[in-house]
């Protein structure tokens, strides 16, 4: 039988889910222009399957319209059906942004960013993930062996990532169970969020054609193990010019005051959009001092367990271009178009405001008192997803660009999602949501 290719038009959802509708692709020109039928209560369905309350009901419709630049296909030439989809945007029938899709939220954060302050980002994200296909052993922590025993997974995992377009960075076996990690080149603004959505899916469609196994980029597998992070690497640049606006030599630190007024805001901002960073309630299991992973909002130099990190320059030479930071509260239950459009969203804040330029913490905060931190205005970040949702709800100096909308429907989900697993332990949780994502 002849077999007839589907392209599914897809949208990273509230709670970091890919959905989508398909068609035939011998449809694609006409689907370009008009898009796929979408309705507003899609997105208030939860990670767990039920649909939180909606304030739209059965009612409204919308369109979820490709971006052709998105569009991804992969041929894993094993007579398996061939991976085609493209990310799309929802909008209003009339073709105008709707303010719930978290793609069009983040191109309002960067838009604000260029208009108001003429800056374009740079990103890339780091993403850590369990590999179910291989055992679980001792001393398996960037071991060769560790490599070996993955098979075939990741030789065809990263030729799929290059048939998708994608710079390739490393590929390695990480410290916790089962675990790998990718990372890629950086890419401008949106694309570096497009990327993230098909660097998951390639891994789960590469694992899939591995005799059925499968990938999670879960936070944990369970509660006593090391976690998956997802860390965000970014830059600013003149939009005009084209011009890295990150470092300046004068600084003790190297900081620039641009650079520096934005990540004030990220800093003060940070415990009030973890939510939208660090979306389930596992996810703070993970943040926990000691853990390699962020439970303050401090500014580290090189520091892997600060909220935010001014990374490493291997070359002084090239400092200018080099010179960047790297956001790391955050995973993959999070939508990376929310991801990135939050933490910029602060940014934004803190250039807006004029903020001072960032000051480095010096230590490990867990190590001093807290009058000590808050005199720096540092903080422990909240230690549970419902504590983040109230302090995301209380905070009103990123509106209007996470509209009311957006935040009452970010907030409805994610507390039905919480209801749904009240009565869960955290070794139940781990595991639902090990299969999840």
């Amino acid at each position: 039988m002849k077999r007839e290719e589907i392209t599914t038009i897809i949208t990273s959802d509230l709670g970091g889910q890919t959905r989508g509708k398909g068609y035939p692709t011998r449809d694609r020109e006409s689907r370009m222009k008009r898009g796929i039928g979408w309705t507003p209560t899609n997105s208030m369905i939860t990670p767990l399957g039920p649909i939180a309350p909606s304030p739209w009901g059965p009612c409204g419709d919308l369109a979820l319209r490709p971006d052709p630049d998105t569009e991804t296909r992969v041929d894993f030439n094993d007579d398996s059906a061939v991976e085609s989809f493209v990310i799309g945007d929802i909008l209003h029938l009339d073709g105008t942004p709707w303010d719930v899709c978290p793609r069009g939220f983040l191109k309002r954060v960067l838009n604000g960013l260029e208009e108001r302050h003429g800056l374009s980002v740079k990103a890339a994200f780091e993403h850590e993930f369990a590999y179910l296909g291989v055992d679980e052993r001792a001393n398996s922590p960037y071991a060769l062996d560790s490599v070996r025993r993955q098979g075939r997974f990741g030789e065809t995992y990263l030729g799929a990532l290059e048939q998708a377009g994608i710079t390739l960075d490393t590929f390695m076996a990480e410290y916790g169970p089962r675990q790998y990690e990718v990372t890629v080149g950086p890419a401008n603004g949106v694309t570096a969020a497009d990327q993230a959505v098909i660097i998951r899916e390639l891994a789960r469609a590469t694992a899939w054609r591995q005799d059925q196994q499968r990938v999670s980029f879960t936070p944990l597998l369970r509660p006593d193990a090391v976690g998956n992070g997802v860390h965000v690497h970014f830059s600013l640049s003149e939009t005009a010019s084209g011009r890295p606006v990150n470092h300046d030599p004068d600084h003790k630190d190297g900081l620039s005051e641009t650079a520096g007024a934005l990540l004030s805001g990220m800093l003060a901002k940070m415990p009030a959009y973890l939510a939208m960073t660090a979306s389930s309630p596992v996810s703070y299991y993970r943040l926990k001092p000691n853990r390699w992973s962020a439970a303050y909002n401090n500014l580290g130099y090189r520091d892997r367990e600060a909220g935010l990190r001014i990374c490493p320059v291997f070359d002084e030479s090239k400092i200018t271009d080099q010179y960047h930071f790297e956001y790391r509260a955050a995973d993959a239950t999070a939508s990376p178009y929310l991801l990135l459009g939050a933490i910029l969203a602060a940014g934004l804040w803190g250039l807006d405001q004029g903020l001072e330029r960032a000051k480095v913490f010096e230590g490990a905060p867990q190590d001093f008192d807290e009058a000590h931190n808050q005199a720096l205005g540092v903080t422990r970040l909240p230690t549970s997803l419902e504590e983040a949702l109230d302090l995301f709800e209380a905070d009103t100096d990123l509106e209007p660009i996470i509209t009311p909308t957006l935040k009452s429907a970010f907030l409805a989900s994610k507390r039905f999602e919480l209801s749904l697993m009240k009565d869960l332990d955290a070794e139940a949780r781990c595991a639902r949501y090990a299969e999840i994502y």
